[in-house]
């Protein structure tokens, strides 16, 4: 399969190897229990598409818009998801990422519950105001990215690195982190730390 366009509507069960689209507009589809291997989609535009139970393994998206689409327990492994506007998106539960790379990708402001971003590369990501209780970082470099008004309750930082987190500006409430890369919320504090 070469394209996404047709008439149908609902894809159950069903494995997309090497899709390759560029500049494709794909309408009202659902995807469940979906696989996408070592596809490409660049600077497609998915409008109101709804994506329960996929996983996406070695493709790339650059330049997505997920106009009012639903990602329900959706899995990205290995994926390059560059630049991508994640706050269009309608409904966001469960979403994975399994190291990917996520560089330059927008968050802020959305709803992320159960969100996991495992062993990734999110440079200059924008989480600024988004809601990520209970999200899983572990391991993740976050060089760039910015972290305000973000609630970070109970989220899993260990093991992430190059993060900057202000501690009065964001929600810090047994959030885990592990050293030494934790010193870092010192930054910012009227302290003075010796070595």
């Amino acid at each position: 399969m070469d394209s996404l366009a047709d008439a149908r509507q609902l894809y159950s069960g069903e494995q997309f190897l090497s899709l390759n689209l560029t500049g494709e507009e794909i309408n009202d589809k659902e995807f469940e229990n979906c696989t996408f291997q070592k596809c490409r989609f660049v600077q497609c535009t998915f409008h109101a598409c709804r994506f329960i139970d996929c996983s996406f393994d070695q493709s790339l998206l650059s330049a997505i818009k997920f106009q009012g689409c639903s990602f329900l327990e959706t899995v990205f492994r290995d994926c390059k998801t560059i630049g991508v506007d994640w706050t269009r998106a309608k409904i966001t539960r469960g979403l994975q990422f399994l190291q990917c790379e996520l560089s330059q990708s927008l968050f802020g402001y959305a709803k992320l519950p159960q969100l996991a971003m495992k062993q990734c590369v999110a440079k200059e990501v924008d989480f600024v105001g988004s809601d990520c209780a209970k999200a899983d970082f572990e391991g993740t470099d976050f060089e760039k990215s910015i972290f305000h008004k973000t609630n970070l309750t109970e989220a899993n930082f260990r093991g992430a690195f190059h993060y900057a987190i202000d501690s009065r500006s964001n929600t810090l409430k047994k959030t885990k982190f592990s050293l030494p890369e934790a010193v870092s919320l010192l930054r910012g504090l009227d302290i003075v730390l010796d070595e």
